[in-house]
């Protein structure tokens, strides 16, 4: 991973270089930014720069030995850490899957790196046994490289053995860094964070995630754009979606607000029925495209008409019609239920019951104070 491979974030792919030419690069440094936005890409991106024996132009040289290790995340002087299963897992154990995840998609969440282990219902932690080990590991010298590196992934799952690094973290041995990557800085130990120079990433533009996904999966402009909106700024969540079509959602969603208007049972009954049929990819993905059409309405009617309505054609004039009978509140709790029923089916719940009970609530709310069609 270099800096040109990441997608946007321009600004702080210039900082980092900054601090690394200028040789003022803090022990302990943290990114932190929503899941999808690069703070992982980035951090590997900084220690190839870091470890790199002549980089150029602001990119490692990719000639010698540490690029060439650091290419495979297999460098001796860099170390990872992340969140396993079981209460005295260590990384170590999981190093082969750990490259081949970051590898495939150095945007994933942490439910598909668990997944990766056979997770199943079982948390994630960074364990006791974990932070021992990171202690014996970076008291060791460097093997080959300028730096010891220690780069951990989501330090939320530290908790309270985060105590444990406290020492190590505030009077590092010499050369050694810490890059820790983060969604919820809110989660972390004080005391860690205190020790750490923040550097907070904004969500992507949707016009980076839209040229990531002409250029890496080779979508067509409309498609990638549209993916890009419902995204939101998440690169891992654009890349779950196009890798399960959603060329079907824009009538499959019209459709069904209509028979949920109508309170058509019967046919509402059939359809959940045909949606649990799908998988919980294609299920979470159209619900996502689903929360977005409420979500554009949303910001539409309360600009006035003066936001754009990032909505298919089609889409825009359901839409429309649909914002003369349903008031903003309606509008937000709608938006709501779409978020718990992607919650539910993310956790494995019934697709047929969740389906079939978003259908009921969405019928009540939409007629909640009309009585007017919606065609």
């Amino acid at each position: 991973m270099r800096f040109a491979d990441v997608i946007g974030q321009q600004t702080t792919k210039e900082l980092l270089r900054h601090m690394v030419d200028e040789q003022r690069m803090p022990h302990a440094l943290m990114l932190v930014g929503p899941e999808g936005s690069g703070q992982l890409a980035l951090a590997l991106a900084l220690a190839r720069y870091l470890l790199c024996e002549a980089p150029a132009s602001g990119e490692p040289c990719e000639q010698c030995v540490q690029c060439r290790h650091s290419a495979r995340y297999a460098h001796p002087d860099l170390h990872f850490s992340f969140p396993t299963v079981g209460s005295k897992a260590t990384s170590d154990q999981y190093y082969s899957q750990w490259r081949e995840a970051i590898k495939e998609n150095p945007y994933l969440n942490v439910h598909q790196w668990l997944m990766q282990l056979n997770a199943e219902n079982r948390q994630g932690n960074i364990t006791r046994d974990e932070c021992v080990h990171i202690v014996k590991k970076l008291s060791l010298k460097t093997f080959e490289g300028r730096y010891k590196i220690l780069l951990m992934w989501m330090p939320e799952y530290l908790g309270k053995e985060g105590n444990r690094l406290l020492k190590l973290i505030e009077e590092p041995p010499p050369q050694t860094l810490f890059l820790f990557v983060a969604e919820k800085a809110e989660l972390i130990l004080g005391t860690i964070l205190s020790r750490c120079q923040l550097i907070r990433l904004q969500p992507l533009r949707d016009e980076d995630i839209a040229q990531a996904l002409q250029k890496h999966l080779g979508l067509d402009g409309p498609q990638a754009h549209m993916l890009a909106q419902i995204a939101d700024g998440n690169y891992n969540k654009a890349l779950q979606m196009a890798q399960h079509s959603t060329d079907s959602h824009s009538a499959t969603l019209l459709d069904w607000l209509r028979k949920c208007y109508a309170r058509r049972g019967a046919e509402l009954v059939n359809w959940s029925q045909q949606v649990a049929t799908w998988g919980r990819e294609p299920q979470k993905n159209f619900l996502l495209y689903g929360l977005h059409f409420w979500r554009e309405l949303l910001a539409w009617q309360l600009s006035k008409g003066q936001a754009a309505l990032r909505l298919l054609p089609k889409e825009q004039e359901t839409a429309k019609k649909m914002s003369q009978v349903i008031s903003a509140p309606q509008i937000a709790a709608i938006a709501k239920l779409f978020d718990e029923a992607i919650f539910h089916i993310e956790r494995n719940a019934n697709a047929k019951i969740v389906f079939m009970d978003l259908s009921i609530q969405l019928s009540h709310w939409m007629r909640a104070k009309s009585t007017s069609s919606v065609r």
